[in-house]
Order: structure tokens, then C-alpha cells, then sequence
């Protein structure tokens, strides 16, 4: 496939699958076996940190009308009745904290499911039937506001995402709103606190893997932005610029969905996704 055109491919993939609950990695994971491509090559790494990075600028521009108003309000919001650790803006930061945290201890383990197709198979499987089960069950939510949420539920939600990062393919998206349902949020407050969270928490995760390709040391990438050629750059630019828009365009239109209808048919697409791919598995064919 020609470079440009696995470049607008893997950006749809990416815009299209970070934000909603059905794993990103475990979706250019299953691209990369099936196109026999090697996305650890270190151009190929490079190219998947910026992609995204494309995925990451749409929240800040779709919610940007929502962060001037947690600032402009901090600390007692628009209603006067938050605090400095129970403002939205303070409950992310604790959340990422809460979740940052054990996930740096936890950088070995991680690294030992990163690639592992096995794990990501069940984790589709096993999260899709948790998130049928809680959006059956939890269907009559005490907090339907994100800036009605508490310390508790913001606690609760972040130490749920690190579910996401020790078993790839279980989705920081389905953790996320999942989490927040069992706590009592509804679902666009569920959602809208997951897109939050996920700022912060793929920034650094996503910097982290660009110091890690880029540092002297890291040999293996051999990869380093200044001495990459036009034609690379030009596949890097369109990677970018279709996961941004791609990313952008789900963002609006999940956000819209979930304030009409639920979670299952992204529970039920996990189910069938995990069950394919362990089939896959199991045949010798991934």
C-alpha cells in the first residue's frame, strides 16, 4: 500500500477509535498484523505518536468553550458551590494523579502486554460484556452534571483507568465511562469527565513515548525528527491532520449520541471484535 494512502488509513483508525470505548491500540495493533506492517519501526513509532497528538488537540478544540469556563469560575464554579479539590478542572488533576501514578509502576507490566494480542482480544471481549452490564444496570444516575461530580467519583474513575494501561485493548474510554456510571454519573456527565481526563492523561503518555523515540540513548527507534526526509514528513502531516479531523468529527458526534442512547452497540462491536480476533488467534492466521 502506498505510504500516502496507509497514512490517511491509519489516521481514520486512529481519529475514528481513540475516543470512543473500543481500544485504539488494540485497533493499530490488529492493522499491523493484518497489513504486515511493523509499527515500532522507528519511523513508524514516530507516526503513531503524532497521529496521536492529532487525536488529542480535538478535545481542547471541541471543549475549548468549557475549559474557559472552569478557569473563568475556579475555584467555586458557576454555581458558587465547588471548592478547590471539588472544581472540574481540580477533580482531572486528581484523577490523572490517581491514575498516573501506579501506571509508572506498574511501566514494566504494561510493556510486557503492549503487543500482546491475546490480552487485547479478552480485554475487548471481557470489557464489552462489562460495559452491557453497567449500562443496563446503572440506569438512574444522582450526578448529571460534570460539575456536579465529587472527590469520591473522581478518585473511583481514575483508579479505574488504570485498568486501560495495564491491559491493552480494554479502552481508557470504557473504563472511563464505565467507572463513572457505577459511581452515579450519568452518561453525557460520564462521557464529558472521560474526554477531560483523557487530556492530561495522554499528553503525558503520549510525550513520554515522543522523549522515549527521540532521546540519544533510545538507539533502537533510530529515529529523530530533524533527519527525517520531505516524503516522511509528508506522511507524518497527513496522519496528523486526518486523525485531528476524524477525531474531532466523533467527539461531536458521540457526545450527541450519548445524550439520546446508550453504550451497547460499542459493547456489543467489542463483543464480536474480541470473539473475531480470538478466533484469528486461535487458527494460527494473527
Amino acid at each position: 500500500m502506498h505510504e500516502y494512502l496507509l497514512s490517511v488509513f491509519l489516521g481514520i483508525v486512529e481519529g475514528l477509535t481513540e475516543f470512543l470505548p473500543v481500544s485504539s491500540t488494540a485497533h493499530l495493533r490488529i492493522c499491523e498484523a493484518l497489513l504486515h506492517i511493523d509499527l515500532h519501526d522507528g519511523f513508524w513509532k514516530m507516526y503513531t505518536i503524532v497521529i496521536q497528538l492529532g487525536a488529542i488537540l480535538a478535545l481542547p478544540v471541541y471543549f475549548w468553550h468549557r475549559i474557559l469556563e472552569f478557569v473563568r469560575t475556579f475555584p467555586r464554579g458557576e454555581r458558587g458551590d465547588r471548592t478547590i479539590l471539588t472544581n472540574p478542572l481540580s477533580l482531572t488533576l486528581i484523577a490523572f494523579v490517581v491514575t498516573a501514578v501506579p501506571a509508572w509502576a506498574l511501566t514494566k507490566q504494561i510493556g510486557k502486554n503492549l503487543e500482546n494480542l491475546w490480552v487485547m482480544a479478552f480485554a475487548l471481549l471481557i470489557g464489552g460484556i462489562v460495559m452491557w452490564i453497567v449500562d443496563a444496570v446503572f440506569t438512574r444516575p444522582r450526578t448529571m452534571h460534570m460539575e456536579e461530580m465529587t472527590l469520591p467519583q473522581a478518585i473511583w474513575i481514575g483508579a479505574a483507568q488504570i485498568l486501560s494501561a495495564v491491559f491493552p485493548g480494554t479502552s481508557r474510554s470504557m473504563s472511563t465511562i464505565a467507572a463513572g456510571q457505577v459511581a452515579g454519573l450519568s452518561r453525557p456527565a460520564a462521557l464529558e469527565f472521560s474526554f477531560f481526563l483523557s487530556m492530561p492523561t495522554m499528553v503525558v503518555a503520549t510525550g513520554f513515548d515522543f522523549l522515549k523515540t527521540v532521546m540519544p540513548h533510545h538507539h533502537e527507534t533510530d529515529i529523530a525528527p530533524l533527519a527525517m526526509n520531505l516524503h516522511e514528513w509528508i506522511v507524518l502531516g497527513i496522519g496528523f491532520i486526518i486523525s485531528f479531523f476524524v477525531a474531532l468529527a466523533v467527539v461531536a458526534w458521540f457526545m450527541n449520541w450519548v445524550r439520546a442512547r446508550g453504550f451497547v452497540p460499542f459493547a456489543v462491536y467489542r463483543i464480536v471484535l474480541g470473539i473475531g480476533l480470538l478466533t484469528l488467534l486461535i487458527r494460527g492466521i494473527m
